[in-house]
């Protein structure tokens, strides 16, 4: 820098001399959203548990099922998805919904998310179950299609939640077990 050249424009330096300029701003303790690394809300966890399987027996290139609280497998098909269900054994109890997908010849990604089943005594004749109360008011969709009545278990599932505005959605498994999702409202 020219020895000539002041380090402060003579008409800052006179503000600050006749109290013209105000005092510099506190620090500033907000969270930087727009830094780098931090964009937005993380998504919601997906899965509750994964594991790498070597499965060279098993056909197909994906596979889902469930594992039922008793220890049993429901699959769609003929595969034997125990040795799936062995990988994720120490890493998520049952029960689970799970999903796999074949890596290589032989080994296998296997991803688990606990679900919440329960048996309910009455005959239902769909397979696909939504029940919402909001402020007194039902609705009851079997199949996709509004009916009237409702499923008392599922409202005393709710009401043991201490919900009183919720939404339910049921999906059967297996005879009377059915795979329950119960949310507030």
């Amino acid at each position: 820098m020219p020895f000539w050249r002041r380090k402060k424009p003579l008409h800052e330096k006179l503000a600050e001399e006749g109290g013209l300029v105000p005092p510099p701003p506190p620090h500033d303790t907000t969270p930087r959203w727009g830094e780098a690394g931090i964009h937005g809300v993380h998504r919601p966890r997906e899965w509750d548990a994964t594991a790498v399987v070597e499965a060279p027996d098993l056909e197909g290139d994906e596979l889902e099922f469930v594992a039922l609280p008793d220890g049993t497998l429901l699959v769609d098909g003929e595969e034997d998805p125990a040795p799936l269900a062995d990988a994720l054994e120490t890493s998520v109890e049952s029960p689970y919904r799970a999903r796999a997908v074949r890596q290589t010849e032989t080994a296998w990604a296997v991803a688990a998310r606990r679900i919440e089943v329960v048996e309910l005594s009455g005959d239902v004749d769909g397979d696909a179950l939504e029940l919402t109360v909001h402020d007194g008011e039902r609705t009851f969709l079997l199949d996709g299609r509004p009916e009237f009545g409702s499923v008392p278990e599922l409202e005393q599932l709710a009401a043991a939640k201490g919900f009183e505005s919720y939404a339910i959605r049921a999906l059967r498994l297996d005879g009377r077990l059915w795979e329950v999702q119960v949310s507030p409202l």
